[in-house]
């Protein structure tokens, strides 16, 4: 069995855990060994990945296992990595493990709230190393049902519509996956299910590729916040508890822009030469659609929703400009605004906790009161609008360096009026920095307030060193995944 196995079987044995559990030290002993382990796992993972590149093993798939559980249709449970799972799992692990942190004074029904949130970790571990079409979805699967839970039950403000709108919409998404998934199974020869292998021996015709690309991109895109299929996110991310809405902001959507490059565009290389134009309309609205809709919202989690919809909108305009430096961004941008969505998240639930409320009309001079976490909110707000030195800018700039690449003008086009989201994040950032941090306290009542606790500065603090490890040092990360990007190109740019 490959160690990549490991990535479920410790969630499951978590639930265990969970479920066994009979007061609340246990159950956070139980995250908190389990959240550590998933970590340390994918950190060995990384290195181990690395150092096997080095030696020279140039196999698409590492740590590969495979093992047939439903002959009738070649569904197996296939697993391997290659860089983008490898840096995927290591985001995963990260928000798995500050998100626990960032949930230890939830309340009511913490036993039963991890258990839904570590069922969600399961769906999302498993989608990022299978290679096998059909097990991929289930676990996708997996990974959306806890929402409505996590959302509907721990939620705060009008939870219920949330819940509700944001799974129809992914389940809507997930009826187009399926059909898209079965078309490409059943037209290349009813063979096999495995990503690798059907890319290999593609024998799938040019008109049904037509056919079935725009289900299996809208299906993804719809989870990668893809417009007009985008209004599901800023509901349920204003609806989600703090650390819920880290990991469905921080990793679930990054399934959509995954899922769009290994699945779609991989599979599908003719359609996604010759329908791409559409896409990338759609995909250049969203990035600047998400801007200045953030600018005009008085909800600071409504403000980070749509910002999100922006530079994960950013994620699907890099991959369809299909050059090898946007297709790097692409990835690097899914790390990034990972982190730097988990760690504004994880900051406004902690500010929301305190003051109990989100509207930054009633907010003002947070500096005086709570320090740390105001200063862990400049630099959030920093990196998101791309400053030299934090993730953001790696991300930012490899994308329009690589989507400039494309000398027609259509492309160039499209990327000159993406680059107008970045003065747009420059202002609704700084005016909420200025508004809630600065300037006099907005209510007596702040004044009696504490800053944070120990545990809310130990996933701050995990969150902000990756943020700023990442914008020093992305050669490592954009080496990892360049290796992976390429191959996939050359299927794409055949």
């Amino acid at each position: 069995m490959s160690i990549l196995s490991l990535f479920v079987v410790i969630p499951a044995l978590m639930l265990l855990g969970l479920w066994i559990a009979r007061n609340l030290n246990q159950v956070r002993g139980v995250m908190v060994a389990g959240s550590s382990c998933l970590l340390a796992l994918s950190v060995w993972l990384t290195v181990a990945f690395i150092q096997a590149r080095q030696s020279g093993n140039t196999d698409p798939m590492l740590f590969t296992y495979s093992v047939t559980w439903f002959e009738p249709l070649n569904i197996a449970y296939a697993v391997g990595v290659d860089g983008i799972s490898v840096v995927m799992l290591l985001l995963s692990s990260i928000i798995v493990f500050t998100g626990t942190f960032a949930s230890w004074q939830l309340k009511p029904l913490t036993k039963e709230y991890f258990l839904w949130f570590t069922l969600l970790s399961t769906g999302v571990f498993g989608f990022f190393i299978c290679v096998d079409m059909f097990t991929m979805f289930m676990f996708y699967e997996v990974a959306l049902i806890p929402m409505y839970l996590l959302i509907g039950v721990w939620g705060s403000g009008n939870k219920e519509y949330a819940a509700m709108k944001l799974t129809l919409m992914l389940m809507g998404g997930s009826a187009l996956l399926i059909l898209g998934i079965l078309g490409i199974y059943f037209f290349n020869g009813a063979t096999t299910m495995n990503v690798m292998e059907i890319a290999a021996n593609n024998h799938i015709p040019r008109n049904i590729q037509n056919i079935f690309f725009p289900f299996i991109f809208i299906g993804f895109g719809v989870l990668g916040a893809l417009f007009p299929f985008h209004t599901w996110s800023p509901d349920g991310h204003a609806s989600a508890p703090t650390a819920v809405s880290m990991l469905h902001a921080g990793v679930l959507m990054k399934l959509g822009g995954y899922g769009c490059f290994r699945v779609a565009m991989f599979l599908l290389p003719s359609a996604a030469q010759e329908l791409s134009w559409i896409f990338l309309i759609l995909t250049t609205i969203s990035v600047v659609y998400g801007a200045f809709s953030a600018c005009v919202q008085t909800d600071l989690k409504y403000i980070n929703a749509y910002s999100s919809v922006s530079h994960c909108g950013l994620v699907l305009f890099a991959l369809l400009m299909m050059t090898k430096t946007a297709c790097t961004g692409a990835i690097i941008q899914m790390l990034s605004h990972g982190l730097m969505t988990a760690l504004f998240f994880a900051l406004i639930g902690m500010i929301y906790g305190r003051t109990h409320t989100r509207d930054i009309r009633k907010l003002g001079g947070l500096m005086k009161i709570m320090p740390f976490l105001s200063v862990g909110y400049v630099i959030a707000g920093l990196a998101n609008l791309g400053l030299p030195g934090f993730s953001g800018f790696a991300a930012e700039m490899t994308i329009f360096v690589g989507s400039f690449e494309n000398a027609d003008t259509f492309h160039r086009a499209a990327t000159i009026i993406a680059c107008t989201s970045i003065v747009v994040t420059a202002v609704y950032i700084l005016r909420v920095v200025g508004k809630i941090l600065y300037g006099k306290v907005a209510d007596p009542h702040y004044l009696e307030l504490t800053d944070a606790t120990w545990d809310e500065r130990v996933a701050v603090c995990c969150l902000i060193f990756c943020v700023a490890g990442l914008g020093i040092a992305p050669l490592w990360v954009s080496n990892v995944i360049g290796d992976a990007v390429g191959p996939i190109l050359n299927v794409i740019n055949f």
